[in-house]
Order: C-alpha cells, then structure tokens, then sequence
C-alpha cells in the first residue's frame, strides 16, 4: 500500500490555499491560475512554472515559510486513522509531495503515524506526475509496483501511481469526481476502503 499524504491522509487545504493565494499576489500571479494545478504536485516544481530558473529556490523557500506560519484547519480526513490501524502486516509506505519539515508537522498535528518508509520531496529528482516516488518506495519495500495499491487524490499523483504500473485508487477529497478519471478504482474517502489479508476492500456509494 502506498499512500498519498496531503489530501488523501492529512486535509490541509485552508493552510495551504492561503500560503499559496498570498504567494502569488506577492510575485504578480493570477492566484487562481497558480492553485488550479498546485495541488499534489511538489512546491518547487509547480513554483518552477511561474518564476526564472534563478528565482525557484527563493521563491519555493517563501511559499515553504508562509506555510509554515500556522497549522490551522490541518485534520485527519475521514477514515484514514482507522485505515490504518487496520493494516496490520500489510507493507505500506507514504510517497508525498511534501518535504520532510512539512509531513512532520502536518502529519502529528492530524495524528496520522507515519511509518517506517516514507519518500518525501527530497528523495527524488522529479515530482509527481513523474513515478520516481513510487517506484523507490515500492524497491524499498522490496515489492513489485504491481503489486502495489497507490492512495491518491489528485491527477499528478493517479498518473505517477499508473506510471509506476501500480493500481491505482482515487479519492473525491480535494478534486472533483470528473478530473479523477485515469484512477482505475475512485471512491468518497477512506471511510470506504478496509484493509483485509490480500489488499484492500472498496464500499461503493
């Protein structure tokens, strides 16, 4: 099992609407046009569309810090801290488009455990969509990718999950039913899903 984090375990979506939306007044850009593709993608690469190459760093460390400021709306998302104290002996890791000061802050504000093998923003060169996050967390888990689930909830995450050759389940929690489409399963939240011996049990409805 591999998880998503923001938006598929952990709702920060407040925080990071406001971070984003005032990022982008200070550097002259359309605040909507810059949040329509920001979500589930790493902070450096979608900051890389809109400013010089010789500004990414700058750029991404000011977004990084206006996130940082406060934890405020950060909650778990229906069903995950269940999920996962389901999981039992399932191997399961996190791939997150985040950096590690971030998951660690979000992730104990939400209370969700992380566990052993987490590949966060640091650990590979290319972002979702790209599948590198999940090809290295299925090689340290010392699995197939597929033979693996991946958890999303945002388009760059479902065509990095099927890049990865992983199956791929889809949630309706930051991104509209319609837009989730190359998933290969979508359901509400994780109140629909259950661990079991082989895998993981979808509810439909």
């Amino acid at each position: 099992m591999l998880f998503d984090v923001d938006g598929t375990l952990v709702d920060s979506t407040p925080l990071v609407e406001r971070a984003g939306r005032e990022w982008a007044v200070e550097y002259g850009i359309d605040p909507d046009v810059f949040m329509s593709g920001a979500h589930g993608r790493r902070t450096s690469d979608r900051v890389a569309e809109f400013v010089p190459p010789g500004q990414v760093r700058e750029a991404t460390a000011r977004l990084d810090a206006l996130e940082a400021v406060s934890t405020d709306g950060i909650t778990a998302l229906p069903g995950a801290l269940e999920l996962l104290s389901d999981l039992g002996g399932l191997p399961h890791a996190f791939v997150t488009s985040m950096d590690r000061a971030q998951l660690k802050v979000r992730t104990g504000v939400a209370g969700i455990p992380s566990p052993p093998i987490v590949v966060t923003a640091e650990d590979v060169p290319d972002g979702k969509p790209d599948p590198s996050g999940y090809l290295r967390a299925a090689r340290l888990l010392g699995v197939d990718p597929s033979a693996c689930v991946v958890v999303e909830d945002a388009p760059a995450g479902i065509a990095a999950g099927r890049a990865a050759g992983a199956t791929v389940v889809a949630l309706v929690t930051s991104h509209p039913e319609e837009s989730l489409g190359e998933a290969h399963h979508v359901v509400q939240d994780l109140s629909r899903v259950s661990a079991i011996p082989t895998g993981l049990h979808l509810t439909a409805g």
